[in-house]
């Protein structure tokens, strides 16, 4: 290396040069350590010891650093290392060296973290999870000519969701940060409150590198029990991004302020269109209009808000887009994929308003097939904004005006076609926690299933067929929504669960929905029917993005992209960019300090994997904090509700006891093994039940049971139940037991064999 200081002291004219050493620790596959050194260039005797020397005037000069088993060029990082995620860009993880010490002259290097490469285990998108922010995991590093790389060799254990709690203090006065998380058992010594009182929703950060040096207060939440604390500590629980910065924020009013071409835009605004969605929407971007035409079936039009037009690729909106994956939806708040200028104006259907458009217009048969389609960008007046029960109100009562009947007409030509294909039909019901003005659970409720939500359902199926087929025509790139059939392995447990019904399930036929489908139609007892189908459920896939079409198993369609919810899903946007390169759909270049294209770019264009990837992970993310934060609100709604008796349905079977859920209200919690009796319970994995030993009473999983409420925990979203008898009081608790060693020796004394304890009762050997 030109410039390196060279010291007077004298070396070995066998011995490397610094450049030469240098050299070797930058390109080695390994780590280099002394011994590695030592080794590559064949040093001998004092030839080592004279290594040793040199190794230490290269770091007091500067120029390498780490310890005698592994060096790295100062500034550099090691070949293998812990890494801390810090941010999430474009839907990859950047990583720093977690032992970095701050240094204003030398920041610490950004890695981009490139998982399923060089041996690293890819989070599948089918089911592993992504890295988020906070991660630490231990990876292979390289620098090449465009930055640092960093593969993963294993994820390392995750102690974010840890430093998520409350302030609590002991009787010595010592502060203790007790989890938000109901999997982690213990809390914390905390090290700095940082300000924070007893009582407050805290972040915080480890001390130190050891567990014993406790944690730091960084930022202080607030109440955890206040409204909108729930939802507050899922979004911090999960790393979703929920602030936009200034500059986003910015750009965002710039391009809200981009004027419509509407010579370049089909003039929609004659057709009396209208969007059907939640009372309670946040942002309209589906709208839809349809009339018969003169060969008894429909015209049909699904209009789609034209957010690529507003949101260019590689401008900063998009990036923060990119980050996020999608919208996420709580009770209380909504945190939005876009800036609300975009998300909940300019690129909402709103009523009255001109509105910039991405149009699918099919032409629908008599049977529902869609026999044509087109798409153009369009311009759009909503004739109405209109709540799910509303329409439905207007058609039940006889009130609907013609427009909305012929909606309804088409969709029954369109409900034929489904039919006749024969999807999943499963009726899984959905929880609704309703808030008051102050924020406070008013009501906690199943969601109604109308017709009108399978109007506007099966309208989106059509246009999203229509768009995956568009792109098919013409060979663009798609990102699919795909849906794999069940796995052998899942089968077979749904297989064996069945035969608890005594109920059969044939694996050597080919599965289909409609195999499902009839299996659940042949019930007629509700309360069965109602485990089958979650029996069924769980048996599924998860659905997930990707570039190579794998087929929608649940639709029973072979081709499926989303392309109706741009403004909440950036797969649809990357649908509607796709469209816009594959149709020629472009608008002119905007005056604003934008991206020219609204299309593809040349890195998703080449391949759509990484994103699709990055975008299945933020999916599920946002999945989990939602569940996450109803279960907290079903939780403090039930805590003032304790030691009433809920009817309950046991969803797990463990050797520590019984998982069970409210029936009709959800919130799942655990009846430990200790509540069942004076029995001992025997745990049989295979057949999901928990067997008295001495009684026989035996629990399994898909019971009605009458369980007593006796913890209901809003922080951790955590229950505990136990059973009642029929006067609906406690049952007598199991009592001391002798120690598993002696109840062995009893067992095998009567027995002649060793074995469960069960087997003296099932030998008739008399009773313990």
């Amino acid at each position: 290396m030109p410039g390196l200081i060279e010291l007077t002291r004298k070396f070995p004219p066998g011995l490397p040069s610094k450049q030469q050493i240098l050299d070797f620790i930058q390109t080695s596959d390994t780590t280099a350590g002394r011994r590695e050194i030592a080794r590559a260039f064949g040093l001998q005797g004092q030839e080592k010891i004279a290594l040793k020397a040199l190794l230490k005037d290269m770091a007091d000069e500067g120029l390498i650093d780490g310890k005698r088993t592994a060096f790295h060029r100062m500034g550099g990082v090691p070949k293998v290392t812990v890494l801390r995620v810090v941010d999430i860009e474009d839907g990859e993880a950047i990583a720093i060296p977690d032992s970095w010490q701050p240094d204003d002259a030398l920041p610490p290097p950004r890695l981009r973290v490139v998982e399923g490469r060089k041996g690293a285990a890819r989070g599948s998108t089918k089911g592993g999870p992504a890295l988020r922010k906070g991660d630490r995991v231990l990876a292979r590093t390289e620098e090449t000519g465009s930055g640092w790389l960093a593969y993963p060799m294993k994820k390392l254990p995750d102690s974010a969701e840890a430093l998520l709690g409350v302030v609590e203090f002991d009787g010595a006065g010592k502060g203790w940060l007790a989890p938000v998380d109901k999997r982690v058992r213990s809390s914390s010594p905390i090290a700095d409150l940082g300000g924070a009182e007893a009582g407050q929703l805290v972040l915080a950060e480890p001390a130190g590198k050891s567990p014993r040096s406790g944690v730091k207060v960084v930022q202080v939440l607030g109440d955890p029990l206040a409204p909108r604390a729930y939802s507050l500590i899922a979004i911090h629980k999960f790393g979703i991004p929920h602030v936009f910065g200034q500059d986003t924020l910015d750009e965002a009013g710039v391009a809200a302020k981009l004027a419509l071409d509407e010579q370049r835009r089909e003039d929609l605004r004659h057709l009396p269109i209208v969007a059907i969605d939640p009372a309670d929407a946040r942002d309209h971007d589906d709208a839809i209009w349809a009339e018969p035409d003169d060969a008894g079936g429909f015209r049909a039009v699904v209009a789609i808000a034209d957010v690529s037009f507003y949101v260019r690729p590689g401008s900063l909106i998009d990036r923060e887009a990119r980050k996020r994956g999608n919208s996420a939806y709580f009770p209380d708040r909504v945190v939005p994929m876009l800036p609300e200028v975009l998300s909940a104006d300019v690129c909402s259907l709103k009523q009255g308003e001109d509105r910039a458009a991405m149009v699918c217009h099919l032409t629908i048969a008599p049977d529902g097939k869609v026999t044509e389609w087109r798409f153009t960008r369009a311009l759009v007046r909503i004739a109405g904004n209109i709540a799910y029960e509303d329409a439905q109100a207007r058609i039940d009562n006889g009130e609907a005006d013609e427009n909305l009947r012929n909606l309804w007409a088409c969709w029954k030509a369109l409900e034929t076609a489904r039919h006749a294909r024969d999807p999943l039909e499963l009726e899984i019901p959905e929880r609704r926690v309703v808030l008051d003005e102050q924020g406070r659970i008013a009501e906690i409720a199943l969601r109604e299933r109308l017709d009108a939500h399978r109007v506007v359902e099966d309208f989106m199926i059509a246009a999203n067929v229509a768009a995956a087929k568009a792109l098919e025509s013409k060979t663009a790139p798609v990102v699919y929504r795909i849906h794999e059939p069940p796995s052998r392995e899942k089968l077979v447990a749904l297989k064996d669960y069945l035969a608890t019904f005594e109920r059969k399930l044939a694996l050597g036929q080919v599965i289909t929905p409609g195999l499902f489908n009839r299996m659940l139609k042949d019930i007629a007892d509700e309360a069965e029917k109602a485990l089958v189908m979650e029996a069924v459920l769980r048996s599924q896939t998860q659905a997930y993005y990707g570039p190579r079409n794998a087929g929608h198993f649940g639709l029973g369609l072979g081709s499926y992209a989303h392309f109706t919810s741009p403004i909440r899903r950036y797969a649809d946007l990357l649908v509607h960019r796709a469209l816009v390169d594959a149709f020629a759909l472009e608008q002119p270049k905007p005056k604003a300090d934008l991206p020219p294209t609204s299309g593809l770019s040349e890195r998703d264009h080449a391949d759509l994997t990484r994103v699709s990837e990055a975008i299945s992970m933020t999916e599920r993310r946002a999945m989990e904090a939602e569940r996450d934060t109803i279960d907290r609100y079903v939780a403090a709604w039930l805590s003032g509700h304790i030691g009433e008796v809920f009817d309950t349905r046991v969803t797990g079977v463990q050797k520590f006891g019984l998982f069970a859920t409210i029936i009709g209200l959800g919130g799942d919690g655990l009846v430990p093994v200790s509540t069942l009796g004076r029995d001992y319970f025997n745990h049989d994995e295979a057949a999901r039940t928990l067997t008295g030993e001495r009684t026989g009473v035996s629990y399994a999983l898909g019971d009605r049971l009458k369980l007593r409420l006796a913890e209901a925990n809003p922080l951790t979203g955590a229950l505990k139940f136990e059973p009642v008898d029929c006067d609906g009081a406690p049952i007598e608790r199991r009592g001391d037991r002798p120690p598993p060693s002696a109840r062995n020796k009893k067992a095998k004394f009567a027995t002649g064999k060793r074995g469960r304890p069960g087997n003296i009762r099932h030998q008739g050997k008399g009773k313990r």
